[in-house]
Formats: structure tokens, C-alpha cells, sequence
């Protein structure tokens, strides 16, 4: 069965301000577009365990790709920087591609940046905007990134707490819109690594003009 829902509008009173979506229809996340919208969020069940990726201690990858080279170069990738449990490896590389491709095609690029980081730190542990055009996010292992509605960001901004705080799954994938592409860009941040029971696999998909 597939469902949608909006967050909550602002009050009647308030100017009208762009909306988070969700659904598990991996459509969603093409609505990122709509003015009204500044977070697409793909709630899928998580089917695979990938903690055993993080026995010993792999290196973060990180590199810009054409769409169309992606799996060759991720594939190698993780081998290259010492992710264990090889018999995943071809699972990973898969659903990296599959996100690719639907971040490649809601922004209508075919270049991008890919990081896949294995997080032990509170590094992004504030509420912040990122200063791109749009950012994909998805956490394998640990808990996922946090988010606020854009009534709980505005409190926020003007100095006050937000009344609710929201996190995605393991598994949800999120394009978030960033300060390059909204007055309204998307708030989010990771959760406290205190909150972790170990480090996070966390994949960022950004556009890239890089030639």
C-alpha cells in the first residue's frame, strides 16, 4: 500500500511556508521540485543489514562521477577502502546506484558527488541548512538524520526550541533543498552520536558543476 502525507501548513496567518513530503512511493522524492516543498522523504522498510560493512575499520569514500560510471567506481571503492562483509558489497553498490539515479533525475543532472562516511562523531549535531542546491540523504546503519517542520525552523530561527523533532529511519532516503534553492531551505542535523549504539553508515549525494 502505498501513502503520502504533508506536514502540517503554517497557520491561515502566517505567509505560506514550502512543506516537507512523504511517502513510500520512491516518486516522492521528485517533488523536491515543487515550490511548495523543501524535503522529499521515500519511507522504505529497511531489508538488509548492513552493519557488518563496518567490522575493522573502513576509510570514508568520497569522489565525482558521472551517473553512468557510478557502480564501477563505487564497487571498487569499497573494496579499495577496506569495507568488510564483501558478500554485500554488490547489494550496496546496487541501491547507491537506484538512489543515483532517482537523485540524478529529480534534479535533472547527470554528474554528481558521492560520500559514503562512517560517522563516530557529533559533527553535524546542529540544527543547519546546507549551502547546496539540494542534498540526498540516507543513513544505512544508525539512526537517521533529524529534521524540522518549517514551523518548528522558523521558532528556531527567531530563538526558540522547536515543539517537535523528527527522524527518519534507517533506510528512508531524503532530498533535502538547501540554502542555493529556498529562502526556506530544509533544517535538519544528525542525531547525537550518544544516541548511537555504534558509528553510522551515512550516504550524502550532492550535484556537482565539477568537470
Amino acid at each position: 500500500m502505498i501513502s503520502e502525507q504533508v506536514a502540517p501548513c503554517a497557520p491561515e496567518s502566517a505567509a505560506p511556508l514550502p512543506q516537507a513530503v512523504l511517502s513510500t512511493a520512491p516518486s516522492v522524492l521528485g517533488r523536491v521540485r515543487d515550490a511548495d516543498s523543501n524535503l522529499a522523504i521515500w519511507q522504505r522498510r529497511a531489508v538488509i543489514d548492513w552493519s557488518p560493512l563496518l567490522a575493522g575499520e573502513p576509510a570514508d569514500i568520497r569522489f565525482d562521477t558521472e551517473r553512468a560510471a557510478l557502480a564501477d567506481r563505487f564497487a571498487q571503492a569499497l573494496a579499495r577502502n577496506g569495507f568488510a562483509a564483501p558478500h554485500l558489497h554488490r547489494a550496496l553498490t546496487d541501491d547507491v546506484s537506484l538512489l543515483a539515479g532517482l537523485f540524478c533525475s529529480a534534479l535533472g543532472i547527470e554528474r554528481l558527488e558521492l560520500r559514503l562516511e562512517v560517522v563516530t562523531s557529533d559533527s553535524c549535531r546542529k540544527f543547519h541548512a546546507d549551502y547546496v542546491v539540494a542534498r540526498l540523504i540516507t543513513t544505512y546503519v544508525g539512526p537517521g538524520t533529524q529534521w524540522l517542520e518549517s514551523a518548528d525552523a522558523a521558532r528556531l530561527r527567531e530563538g526558540g526550541e522547536p515543539r517537535r523533532i523528527n527522524r527518519m529511519a534507517a533506510g528512508d532516503v531524503g532530498i533535502f533543498k538547501g540554502r542555493l534553492a529556498s529562502e526556506h531551505p530544509a533544517i535538519h542535523r544528525s542525531p547525537p552520536i550518544a544516541t548511537s549504539p555504534g558509528p553510522r553508515l551515512l550516504l550524502v549525494l550532492n550535484r556537482t558543476e565539477r568537470p
